[in-house]
Parts: structure tokens; sequence; C-alpha cells
């Protein structure tokens, strides 16, 4: 490539995402997935289209991990700990024992009544199980659900990737088959809790140092907490750990530690994870080659994706969730949003790139499974919320951006209060903030003014807060107390 190939790619490359971008209004305004459309827009201008010509299947492969890398790390970072605790087990149970039967299900269907020998139907089964992790994040985020059910939902979607590669990937090299049933489940199990525990390490490293160390500019602190989230992969892949359950928890670790800038570093991010999501949709679509669809391939998508989506799903579901009581209807829900997207593509390209025989075939039925049953899922999200009952009405949390000020050991925290916040009303000496920690200023209507106790606070305020770092924690936790349950939050209790 010399310079002149790279001022064509910088060219075509921004033209793209500037569309593709464009394209997300459209999509919503729609109701269709953002994420379809970058698969459309692909679809475009591959050779089918415009004529761009993308068969490298190998290189599909090593940029659909990256891809995947990125949107980990940033539904990680921008996963909210409190709604993931409680429903981690739950997340985790669906993620491997929940897979494990979908895989079962899914491949005897399969095998009996489309007639595929056992190696490829198992390949579909476990290529299609995984949820998408960019749908899920991108989709979801947009009904206000219970956070019982975002929890669940953002936690399977992150942990059940690493599975699910490391069976694709044992089936394709014929590991499965040499070693037997025993050895696979003995590697998922040490990819897991070897990744899982390297996360952890990384994760917790990364917030102690970027806690005690102030950087010269505030942009770094989104590039440094990024960095160490990608680090974990490369840590665990490079040991033959699950880089993906690796990159999930360190930036899960991250995305919940008190850290300077988060808010800045949310904002990053969530770009980082929107250019993920753009580039590897807009690359399978290249990939894809429409012109070699047959109508079988057209029918078994269908019948493989209906056995997922109407049998497989909702046992696995139910399964789970009888060890955590968990209402029908919300059961319901859960089946119905365990969204496919980019992932299940993702993984068909590496029995592509093994020469799996039939693996052509599979990525076409993949392809077609995951366009169709992506529109049919994601279009009623929001009215099944509804009539499932798991639609919530709590007020929103705020959000705290927070900046080091080194000479004083302290930090100053920015605090929106949002529409349906319990803090407007509130008088600031009702706050009963803790000592150390005062409101300096509030920025109301592009004016700003120093609070007097008996100021009000009002939606839509800025609150700048200076606290000293003993007690950031214990003023932060006391905000987002009285932002949920109003002034008396913790009444009874000396909160100073």
């Amino acid at each position: 490539m010399d310079v002149h190939d790279l001022d064509r790619y910088l060219l075509v490359g921004a033209a793209v995402l500037i569309l593709a971008i464009l394209a997300v209004r459209l999509s919503v305004s729609i109701g269709l997935p953002s994420l379809l459309v970058y698969l459309g827009l692909g679809l475009v201008l591959g050779s089918s289209g415009l004529g761009i010509q993308f068969a490298d299947v190998e290189l599909a492969h090593a940029l659909g991990f990256g891809g995947l890398v990125l949107i980990l790390a940033e539904g990680g970072l921008t996963t909210k700990w409190e709604h993931v605790r409680p429903n981690l087990g739950y997340g985790l149970l669906l993620a491997t024992l929940g897979s494990a039967i979908s895989v079962l299900v899914v491949a005897l269907g399969a095998h009996l009544l489309l007639g595929m020998d056992w190696e490829l139907a198992v390949l579909i089964a476990a290529v299609l199980t995984p949820t998408d992790a960019a749908a899920v994040f991108s989709v979801l985020r947009t009904v206000p659900l219970k956070s019982s059910v975002t929890g669940s939902l953002e936690a399977e979607s992150g942990l059940n990737d690493a599975p699910i590669v490391v069976l694709v990937v044992a089936i394709s090299a014929g590991e499965v088959a040499d070693k037997g049933i025993g050895y696979l489940i003995g590697l998922i199990v040490f990819e897991l809790v070897v990744g899982a525990a390297i996360g952890i390490a990384i994760g917790w490293l990364g917030g102690y140092l970027l806690r005690r160390v102030a950087l010269p500019a505030s942009g770094l602190y989104p590039l440094v907490v990024f960095a160490f989230a990608v680090l974990a992969y490369g840590a665990a892949a490079g040991i033959h750990a699950s880089g993906f359950a690796a990159v999930y928890v360190a930036a899960l670790i991250l995305g919940n530690a008190e850290l300077p800038h988060r808010t800045a570093t949310r904002s990053f991010v969530e770009g980082i994870g929107w250019l993920a999501q753009i580039g590897l949709f807009v690359m399978l679509g290249l990939l894809a080659s429409p012109d070699e669809l047959q109508w079988w391939h057209v029918w078994h998508g269908l019948v493989v994706g209906a056995i997922l989506t109407f049998v497989a799903r909702p046992l696995t579901v139910m399964a789970c969730a009888v060890w955590f009581g968990r209402s029908p209807r919300e059961q319901v829900f859960v089946g119905w949003a365990g969204l496919r997207g980019a992932v299940p593509i993702v993984l068909a390209t590496i029995p592509l790139s093994a020469q799996v025989p039939g693996s052509r075939d599979l990525f076409n039925v993949v392809f077609v499974a995951v366009v169709i049953y992506t529109l049919l899922q994601a279009a009623p999200l929001a009215q099944l919320a509804a009539a499932c009952g798991v639609l919530t009405d709590e007020a929103r949390d705020v959000e705290v951006e927070a900046a080091p000020l080194e000479r004083v050991s302290a930090d100053l925290l920015q605090i929106r209060v949002p529409t349906g916040s319990r803090l407007a009303g509130v008088e600031v000496g009702e706050l009963r903030l803790p000592v150390g920690a005062s409101i300096s200023l509030i920025v109301r209507d592009d004016r700003t003014f120093v609070p007097h106790r008996t100021d009000r606070i009002a939606v839509r305020d800025d609150l700048l807060v200076v606290a000293e770092r003993s007690v950031r924690e214990e003023a932060e936790a006391r905000l987002r107390a009285v932002g949920r349950y109003g002034r008396l939050a913790g009444w009874g209790r000396d909160s100073r």
C-alpha cells in the first residue's frame, strides 16, 4: 500500500462512516436496528452492489475479533455494577449452562429436520447461540427496563462469547473428535476462570494506578482506561485463556471505579463502540455475497432461526430462571430479547477460515438467520417490555463527572440533575453531605450562582461539588440516594 492507496482508503472510509452515522437517525425513525443498516451498507458497497471486492476470510476473522474486543470493552465500561451484581449469577448461568442447552437443542433440530451431519449441525448451533453484545447494549439501553432485566441480559451478552468461541474453534480444528467432550469442558472452564482472573487483576491494577496518578491532560484518561481493558484481552489471549472474558471483566471493574473524568471516558468509549460496530457490520456486509444465496439457504436459515428463537431460547431461559425465582413474564421478555447481531456472523468466519467442508453454506445460512430474526426480535421490544411489565419508572440516576484537584487532595464533581430525579426541589442544606464536601456552584439556565442552604435544586441543574478524596465516595453515594429516594433518604442515620 502506498500513499495514494491510503488517500483513497481515507476518502472512502470517511464517506462510509458519515453515511453510517447519518443512518442511525434514519434507523431510529423507521424502527430498523441500526446494526442491520450498517450491514446493508456493506452489501451495497460489496461485490453484488458497487463492486468493492473483499473476500479475505482470515482478515475478516481477525478484524471481527478486534471489533468484538472493542465492543465488549465499551459494554463493560458503560455497565453499572449495581445492576449486574445482583444478576451476575443468572447472567453467568445463561452464558454457560444456557448456551450448552441452546447448542444441544438447535443441533438436534438441525440434524433431524434439515438432515445436516452432526459436525455442521453443532457448528451452526454454536455459532448462532451467543447473544450479541453490540445489539444488546445499543438496543436495550433505548428502552427503560428494570435493572434486573438489563443486568441479566448485559452480563449474559458480555460473558457468553467466551465459551462459544472455544467450542467453535475446537470443532473447526477437529479437537473435539480427537480429544473428546471431557477435554472440551475442561478447556472452557480453564479459559473462563483464568481469563476472568486476569481481567480482575488488570482492572483492579488500572483503577489503583489511575486514582493515584494525575495525568497532565483530561483527554488522556479515556485513552489509558480503554488501553487497560484491551491489555486484559491481550494478556489473557497470550496464555491461551479467554481474552473476551478478560476484557469484559476488566472493563466492568474500570467502568465502576472512582476514576477522574468518568463522563468523558464514557463518551469516548461509546464513540469507539459505535465505530467498532459500524466497521464490523460494514465489513461483514462486504464479505457476504448475496449472489451465492440459494433458496435452501433461506429455508435453512428460517428453520434454524425458528428453532433457536421459539424453542431453544425459551427452554434455556426457563431452565436458568427457575434457580432465581424470575417471573414467567420476565422470562418471556428475556427469552425474546436474546438478540443476535455481528457475533454469529463473525463466529461463522472461524470454520470458513479453517476450510471446514460446507462452511461457506453455513456462513450463508447464518447470515440469513441473523438478518431475519434480528429484524423480527428487535422491532417489538418496547411493546413487549410494556406487556411483560418489565418497564421501570424509577428516577434516572445522577451522572457524576470528576476532575482531580491535586494541590488540595480533593476532587471537583460535576453532577447533572436529570428529569425525574428526586434531587429536584431539595434544599441544599437538606442534602446532608459529609464534612469535607460542599456544593460550591450551581449552573442553571446558562447562569451560575453560589448556593445558600435554603436554595432549592432544579431539574437540569449542574452542581459543582468539591469533595476531599477521603469522603468522595460517601458524597457521591449521598447524592445518588437523594436522587432516587428524595430528601428523607437515609433519615435516622448520621450521614455526616
